[in-house]
């Protein structure tokens, strides 16, 4: 099973394994990991999941689509390796990802 690896701001990490197709948000929630609250349980209607994503992992991760980016430009700490960890579907391809969450989430 792939695996995912959620870093808080204070370096605190956090490796699951997450089923494939399952969001990285899921992930989190899931697991009880501290800094991702989805307060819309995964609906991109809020930005309390977002994470950076590590430069190695932001191509295979895609990009934020028109209602994602909105929800990131709410977000205070955004940077342009911003994304909502529940528009992340887990994949093979994407076992070993890493996220950090913003310091504003913990």
């Amino acid at each position: 099973m792939p695996q995912v690896t959620y870093i808080e701001h204070n370096g605190t990490e956090h490796r699951i394994e997450l089923e494939a197709g399952k969001s990285v948000m899921q992930g989190a929630i899931d697991n009880g990991i501290p800094g991702i609250d989805a307060d819309c349980g995964g609906e991109c209607a809020c930005a309390t999941c977002h994470v950076y994503v590590d430069e190695a992992w932001l191509a295979k991760c895609g990009t934020a689509g028109e209602q994602e980016a909105s929800m990131l430009s709410f977000a205070a700490t955004a940077e342009p390796n911003s994304r909502l960890s529940c528009q992340i579907a887990m994949s093979p391809e994407l076992d070993g990802l890493v996220v950090r969450m913003p310091e504003a989430q913990h």
